[in-house]
């Protein structure tokens, strides 16, 4: 399928549910991606590098060459119906790619100004090496990058570019569009000590009666807070007439089974219903938002959906070839010298979805080094996410990519001592049919009978207390390390999801973690130590 009959197709469906209204209204439609995370090439089912074969054979989605034509035609296609469009980012093009490494925001911002987005929000990776790329970012942006809440007049490189709000004007109607980011982001990125995060509800609300003052009834607010906080959000200010969200890379739709409804229509203040919108992350789905408002300036409809990125929208061959161009720096680093080691490191798939393994060691190790001084006293490791051995003595970046391919992100959160004994079972549950969700592990020294019925397979489970070891409490709130695709769920692991609380899914990537861990430990050991036994 060609990229124009299925951009066709979306406009099409907004552009009925345009005729539906009083001539007198105002239609708006809102363009919209969230948490891009530098996937300027195109992504895999695993959300990493998509492979030239895979490109071949049509099962690649997104990357930038792709997004750069989804929205130039859809925009082109409905101004040429005469309608009125906005093209909007909620946060974090920065973080999760080679692309993100090499040129620390460059790659994000040149493909950015090309596709022409009417505003930004910060996401809190946008803080995560300081001020001076953010700063070089927002300079160099064709387009205005809100702040909100992100105090930055403490700041001496961003304090001149601190902005609150935008008005767009389109159609002969000013939208006033708000911001808002993570109120932690101070804890989950790097922004620097003159950089601050205020109450997001509070910021929105100021917002919307500066805007209101000078007239403006149309506002929408980009935030990178959450889905949860966007509801909240949603409840406490009013004036909102739709919040396009990210940060929590909740994918809205009318056609993906088990997502949330597109939009979702949240209770607001004083009986007010307020869209809420969000397009799933890496580039993978376009969200197209259609927004039908009176006379007076309130929303009377809201549709729209999310557009898949597949192999039927073709990427730009332009914008493909800059890629191209600009990958060769990426291939240095994929063969750049990360450190050397003492000895081969097996995480070979029959050791690592089996038993302890070295490579488990080392990846559950590196975790919990990583977040360590937060309190985080285990780590827990898939085996499945383990894909490769390393020969030493040298490895290279390309190596660690090789062993973790899926640019999987460190996660943290809370979980109770049974919460952990269950996780370890099902762990345990599947190891006769090899699969993926045997934990490797960290902080944790567990015996397991391979005997036992599935789902009682744990024999005794001890956490470190101190210097010693002591058995696990399971009235006890633990601080625990993972990746984010167990915290949410995957392999098995509900319990993760469903009882892990305070949670924080966006950590640095599991290949950063380990390079980092392997280049502060030169000559690194392959090793285990009996952490994980069986019963004998």
């Amino acid at each position: 399928m060609k990229a124009r009959s299925l951009l066709r197709a979306s406009a099409a469906f907004a552009m009925t549910a345009a005729t539906a209204v009083p001539a007198s209204a105002f239609t708006l439609h809102v363009l919209h991606i969230n948490d891009f995370h530098s996937r300027i090439q195109s992504i895999n089912k695993y959300n990493s590098t998509c492979s030239a074969e895979d490109e071949t054979a049509g099962e690649c989605f997104g990357g930038a060459a792709r997004v750069h034509t989804a929205i130039n035609a859809l925009r082109d296609e409905l101004i040429a119906a005469g309608e009125n469009v906005i093209v909007v980012d909620a946060g974090d093009q920065f973080q999760g790619s080679l692309f993100f490494t090499t040129f620390s925001g460059g790659a994000e911002l040149e493909f950015m100004n090309g596709i022409g987005f009417d505003a930004m929000v910060v996401g809190n990776h946008e803080f995560d090496l300081g001020p001076e790329p953010l700063l070089s970012f927002v300079e160099g942006a064709e387009f205005p990058v809100i702040f909100g809440n992100a105090d930055v007049s403490g700041d001496n490189m961003l304090a001149a570019l601190d902005r609150d709000s935008v008005i767009v004007e389109v159609g002969g109607e000013r939208i006033g569009i708000l911001g808002v980011v993570a109120e932690d982001t101070a804890e989950t990125s790097s922004p620097g000590p003159g950089i601050s995060f205020g109450n997001a509800a509070d910021t929105l609300a100021d917002g919307v009666a500066a805007l209101e003052a000078e007239g403006v009834t149309k506002i929408i607010a980009l935030t990178h807070v959450g889905v949860p906080r966007d509801l909240e959000l949603a409840a406490s200010v009013a004036g909102l007439d739709a919040i396009i969200g990210g940060h929590s890379h909740t994918l809205f739709s009318n056609t993906v089974e088990g997502a949330p409804p597109y939009p979702v229509m949240a209770e607001g203040v004083d009986g007010a219903t307020v869209p809420i919108v969000q397009a799933g992350a890496y580039s993978k789905y376009l969200g197209h938002l259609v927004l039908e408002f009176d006379d007076e300036g309130a929303v009377t409809a809201a549709t729209g959906d999310t557009i898949l990125m597949d192999a039927g929208v073709e990427p730009d061959p332009g914008v493909q070839a800059r890629i191209a161009e600009m990958s060769g720096p990426i291939d240095e680093l994929m063969a750049r010298k990360v450190a050397e080691i003492g000895g081969d490191i097996d995480g070979s798939r029959e050791t690592c979805r089996a038993m302890e393994c070295p490579m488990g060691n080392l990846v559950a190790d590196a975790l919990l080094d990583r977040v360590a001084s937060q309190g985080v006293t285990i780590a827990i490791q898939n085996g499945g996410g383990l894909r490769a051995s390393i020969e030493g003595p040298e490895v290279t970046k390309g190596e660690v990519l090789t062993v973790l391919p899926f640019q999987n992100t460190l996660s943290t959160f809370n979980l109770s001592g049974a919460g952990i004994v269950a996780a370890l079972e099902n762990g345990f549950s599947e190891v006769e049919e090899g699969a993926g969700r045997f934990p490797q592990v960290a902080g944790l020294k567990v015996i397991w009978n391979p005997s036992a019925e599935p789902g009682s397979r744990v024999v005794e489970v001890m956490v470190r207390d101190g210097e010693d070891w002591a058995p696990i409490d399971p009235a006890v709130t633990y601080a625990v390390a993972t990746n984010n695709f167990m915290r949410n769920g995957g392999d098995g692991y509900s319990v993760l999801s469903e009882q892990g609380e305070n949670a924080y899914d966006f950590g640095p990537n599991l290949e950063d973690v380990v390079s980092d861990y392997l280049a502060a430990n030169p000559g690194y050991e392959p090793f285990t130590d009996g952490r994980i036994t069986m019963v004998k």
